[in-house]
């Protein structure tokens, strides 16, 4: 009897242990750039629909993308030092690359548990998942409460860069002190934008990125325009349709008035890949005394198509590069 019981303790172990070392491997093979990020997001989703967050991410990831090559763009160019603008680069890849290598381990662990009828979720500490996340899983497997997930998942993973990125020093001198952040963060050009082949643009301004409440806040609303009934369809249509490049040509190109003249290049041609590493993180929510606050609902604005905005963004930035080339050449 307690030799069958060591053979069954042993086989199990041998199972786990096969089973994070296939997650970290194929977390690690996707988590690559931002292009092989979106794409990961996505089709889990298109072939996991039990909750609805790693479309959102995927979403939000395409639009981490159209930041990036924003970049390089000439008005961005002009407006902004080429040493500002590779920061501001490591600053989303950096962001993007923690909360696919915190939350992709979870989504596989869910998808392996499905498939063996039985909740692995005690091994979500192998990959650093913070307690508050594993008692979330918990709680969806047994009360399948969509939202709530959904949720916690944006809580948690706007926790997971407020150390390694807001509040770590280089970023905050090289990118959250200096004035090119302050303008984006100004004029709202890093707007989370969710568009349809039909040409539409909706979405919300993201604004005071650096306090962790506002981002969480901001998750919320964008996964409420996402996941509306009356709209989800819209965009998901757009990403089955949509390659993601990295470029806003990705949706521009939908247009019936075409925005911007000139070329457009895709991610992987504008930017190298970028090699990370994970420094061993505190969990964020032993410290934190009450997450539950960060479930409370949020109200989204009355206008959430940007079509107009959009285009009147596009003019502000044409109409700054122009006037910082002109006092340039003046001073000259």
């Amino acid at each position: 009897m307690e030799q069958s019981k060591n053979k069954e303790a042993l086989a199990k172990k041998a199972l786990e242990t096969k089973i994070i070392q296939k997650i970290k491997r194929e977390t690690e093979r996707l988590n690559v750039d931002n292009i092989s990020r979106t794409k990961a997001y996505q089709n889990y989703y298109f072939r996991n629909k039990d909750f609805f967050w790693p479309f959102l991410a995927s979403m939000v990831s395409r639009n981490a993308g159209w930041n990036m090559t924003d970049l390089q763009q000439k008005e961005f160019r002009v407006i902004i030092p080429q040493k500002d603008r590779r920061w501001i680069f490591y600053t989303y890849e950096r962001a993007n690359w923690l909360i696919f290598e915190d939350a992709y381990p979870q989504l596989l662990l869910y998808e392996t548990s499905k498939q063996l009828r039985m909740p692995l979720f005690h091994l979500l500490k192998e990959f650093g998942v913070s307690r508050f996340m594993v008692e979330e899983w918990e709680l969806f497997w047994d009360r399948h409460d969509q939202n709530r997930l959904d949720i916690a998942l944006i809580i948690n993973e706007q926790h997971v860069i407020e150390g390694p990125v807001l509040e770590q020093i280089a970023y905050k001198r090289q990118v959250f002190a200096t004035f090119p952040y302050w303008l984006q963060d100004r004029f709202h050009f890093s707007t989370v934008l969710f568009p349809t082949l039909e040409g539409k643009l909706y979405g919300i301004s993201v604004h005071g990125f650096r306090n962790v409440s506002n981002r969480i806040d901001h998750g919320k609303r964008l996964l409420k325009i996402l996941s509306d009934p009356k709209m989800s369809e819209f965009f998901i249509r757009f990403a089955r349709m949509t390659e993601p490049s990295g470029s806003r040509y990705d949706y521009e190109r939908l247009f019936v008035q075409k925005t911007r003249k000139g070329h457009h290049f895709p991610l992987r041609l504008l930017f190298p890949m970028i090699r990370h590493h994970r420094k061993e993180s505190k969990d964020w929510s032993l410290k934190e005394r009450n997450p539950v606050k960060y479930f409370r609902d949020v109200r989204l604005p009355s206008q959430i198509q940007l079509n107009d905005w959009y285009e009147h963004k596009r003019m502000e930035l044409h109409v700054l590069a122009k006037m910082k080339s002109f006092f340039k050449h003046s001073i000259q």
